[in-house]
């Protein structure tokens, strides 16, 4: 997380404790403003669709936090001399359709030319800083939830070669379309203090750095981990995004990963586009938040636990 700032205000909340992407202001005792922004290249071919992830890509922060978005400005990079307009307007819908079901505004927003097209939100949401989730909040002892399976950077790596079975690619678009509303809402009613959600840096790195800002250490269930149908034979056929190899190459020395093999590691370290969220829970409450987002369409896998340990490892079992 990075901001403007030039000397401390003691109602900005910054460092682990707002997240990876995101400046918290408090207002009062139990309100705060979020501010978030993000932007992405586009990672399908269908132009709204792309719209669609880029905009629940960038409002994943406000909801990795506990809040609730409330209105966001568009930011556009677009080759005006090769591309039209008309596709233009494509992604700017499928960004108004997100907004719609989130139930935030967007209130306009800035376009500047740029030779590669890039789409995406900055988003103002609001939180109770007393139940804000923060990256220090995991304590010994709690469940990992995780709520989207993994393996997105190995298939849109491969929708780009034009390698990804339909029903993959569809697999794949459907997650990252995927609100994280009702999972920050399970996880809050659960309790939950420690939460992230997966994106660039991928499972292992936004994992990584949420146990040690937090002191604790955890063990990491494998085989527990989900991943979309098909990711594993993308990757094996070498489908895997440069930035998840460089994921692996920075988390590695605070991960124990026994003797798992390279491909599962990178699987775990795969860099995600708009991502699920991994929360730490009382073990009490992980049945009822499994039901409740499962029986809700979504995903709640149970993918290990911390404890005390050496802070900030990462065992993989």
């Amino acid at each position: 997380m990075s901001h403007l700032t030039p000397t401390p205000h003691p109602d900005l909340l910054v460092g682990p404790a707002s997240g990876d992407d995101a400046a918290v202001w408090r207002l009062s005792e139990d309100r705060a403003l979020v501010a978030t922004a993000d932007f992405i290249t586009p990672v399908v071919d269908d132009a709204r669709t792309w719209g669609r992830v880029a905009a629940a890509n960038a409002v994943s922060d406000v909801y990795a936090m506990g809040g609730t978005p409330l209105f966001a400005l568009n930011i556009v990079g677009w080759n005006v001399d090769a591309l039209p307009s008309s596709l233009l307007g494509e992604v700017l819908e499928g960004g108004s359709e997100i907004a719609l079901e989130a139930g935030f505004v967007i209130a306009g927003g800035h376009t500047v030319d740029d030779p590669e097209p890039k789409y995406g939100l900055s988003v103002i949401g609001e939180v109770d800083p007393r139940r804000m989730f923060t990256n220090a909040g995991l304590v010994p002892g709690q469940d990992l939830i995780l709520t989207k399976p993994l393996g997105i950077g190995i298939i849109t790596t491969a929708i780009k070669a034009d390698k990804a079975p339909l029903d993959v690619a569809g697999a794949a678009v459907l997650s990252m379309t995927r609100l994280n509303a009702a999972a920050a809402k399970a996880a809050s009613d659960a309790g939950a203090t420690g939460c992230t959600d997966v994106t660039g840096f991928g499972l292992l790195g936004h994992l990584g750095r949420m146990v040690r800002e937090s002191g604790v250490s955890a063990d990491l269930d494998v085989e527990a981990v989900p991943f979309l149908d098909g990711a594993r034979a993308l990757a094996e056929a070498g489908f895997i995004p440069g930035g998840t190899t460089r994921n692996w190459d920075w988390i590695g020395p605070q991960v124990d990963a026994g003797s798992l093999d390279q491909t599962s590691i990178l699987m775990l370290a795969d860099a995600q586009t708009s991502g699920g969220l991994v929360f730490g829970i009382d073990p009490g409450e992980t049945a009822s938040v499994q039901q409740r987002l499962t029986s809700g369409g979504n995903f709640a896998s149970v993918i290990g636990r911390t404890s005390e340990g050496t802070a900030g490892l990462l065992t993989l079992r």
